[in-house]
């Protein structure tokens, strides 16, 4: 196979999976691992080799119409609105998954320090506030980074999230729509807020709500999977109240 057709061939599959390691690449393709990382090298730029994974190019501002730097500071009073009704449901030694983004940033710097909170996430944001404080431990799921959100996957992460026990799954979201359901941005993020949301005793969407009759690229579950809504007071009475006749309750600051 020529280099020109393993390149044709490796992007096919980057497109359907979003990464490969690279034995699976050079298994794929029916070469050394040497020479996919060789044609992975020409490419300038055109794929990502790092700690062992190929992923696409490096992601480009605006790419998938979410860019944490530019997100960070939106609706931030809505955000930290929302994040206040979230903290109400910390509770001393349990275990909690906050997600990435640009929301959950606020409740994790009210986690109390000393609180015995074991903190899991997969984003940089999240992980530089909850390592300064003291007592609360921190679960790191690692991977290929990715820009746009300051966060990371990989198949092995996932499999490491699958095995932990969570109290609380704090669920970020860019899109609710009441009949379509639950969105995010970046399609990386689908099955890590998934194995999260499985995982968790109580599942709580935390947005701000803005997010709502707003729909993103990557769909990741249904409004009735989640058991508490935490938000600012901009949610309005009729919609609460089809909440909590779907069974999720409003917790709102």
């Amino acid at each position: 196979m020529r280099r020109a057709d393993r390149l044709s061939r490796l992007q096919t599959a980057l497109e359907t999976g979003g990464y490969l390691r690279l034995k699976d690449a050079a298994q794929l393709l029916g070469v050394s691992e040497m020479t996919v990382r060789r044609d992975v090298a020409s490419c300038h730029g055109r794929f990502t080799y790092l700690g062992g994974y190929i992923a696409g190019g490096l992601e480009a501002p605006g790419g998938m119409g979410y860019i944490l730097d530019r997100e960070r500071d939106a609706h931030i009073e809505m955000k930290r609105a929302a994040c206040e009704a979230a903290a109400t449901l910390l509770k001393p030694g349990e275990t909690v998954f906050i997600d990435c983004g640009t929301t959950t940033p606020h409740l994790a710097s009210r986690i109390p320090p000393d609180s015995r909170i074991t903190v899991v996430c997969y984003a940089m944001n999240i992980a530089e506030i909850v390592c300064r404080k003291p007592g609360v431990r921190v679960v790191m799921l690692g991977g290929l980074y990715h820009a746009s959100s300051a966060s990371f996957s990989s198949p092995e992460s996932l499999e490491m999230l699958r095995g932990i026990g969570i109290n609380t799954a704090f669920i970020s979201a860019g899109g609710v729509h009441e009949a379509l359901g639950i969105s995010c941005s970046n399609f990386h993020e689908v099955e890590i807020k998934q194995a999260a949301i499985a995982n968790a005793l109580t599942k709580a969407l935390v947005i701000d709500s803005s997010k709502f009759d707003q729909v993103k690229p990557a769909f990741f579950a249904k409004l009735d999977g989640f058991d508490l809504l935490c938000c600012d007071r901009g949610i309005d009475a009729a919609r609460s109240e089809r909440l909590a006749e779907a069974g999720v309750r409003s917790v709102l600051a």
